[in-house]
């Protein structure tokens, strides 16, 4: 009986191996804002997984799923066009940790899905993952751009094991 309390009392004390590194564990604060009628939105843990999958460093994001009509005026305002459009990113700090907000169109996010023929969650993931990104400083404003952040997209959407977003879809015809 003394030896398996030894026992016992020697597991609850032991160290790991020199070599074994602990996982990082990234501080992420996150406020999820649901101001849309759809009923098809992720839930906060979804998107909470998401944005930690795509973050290099510590954050404070807020992501707020909105309608057409706010969709629309902050592309508006904020980027010159007329129409909602799929993600905005707001970065207020730039550097680590990172702070700003992402901004979805739920029915832009829905019918682009549809359209596409890609599933409602895997395309939340990526325009996810995607305004992480731009919030890390990430950018395709020419093709090298483009093709590294595409890249690096497809990379943490398959460590969440949803489908490379830019792989053409079979036919259905």
């Amino acid at each position: 009986m003394k030896t398996a309390k030894r026992a016992a009392r020697a597991r609850v004390h032991a160290r790991p191996a020199k070599n074994r590194r602990r996982p990082f564990r990234l501080r992420l604060e996150l406020a999820i804002q649901f101001a849309t009628a759809s009923r098809t939105v992720p839930s906060a843990s979804a998107f909470r997984r998401w944005v930690r999958a795509a973050l290099d460093a510590d954050a404070r994001v807020t992501v707020r799923l909105v309608g057409l009509a706010e969709g629309r005026r902050l592309n508006r305002a904020y980027r010159g066009k007329d129409y909602a459009t799929n993600v905005l990113t707001f970065v207020l700090n730039e550097r680590p940790p990172y702070e700003g907000d992402l901004v979805l169109c739920a029915p832009v996010v829905s019918r682009e899905a549809r359209e596409q023929g890609k599933k409602l969650a895997a395309h939340y993931a990526h325009l996810t993952v995607h305004g992480v990104l731009h919030l890390q400083g990430h950018d395709h404003e020419n093709r090298r751009q483009a093709a590294a952040m595409e890249k690096l997209e497809t990379r943490i959407l398959d460590r969440l094991g949803l489908p490379d977003p830019y792989a053409p879809l079979p036919d259905h015809e």
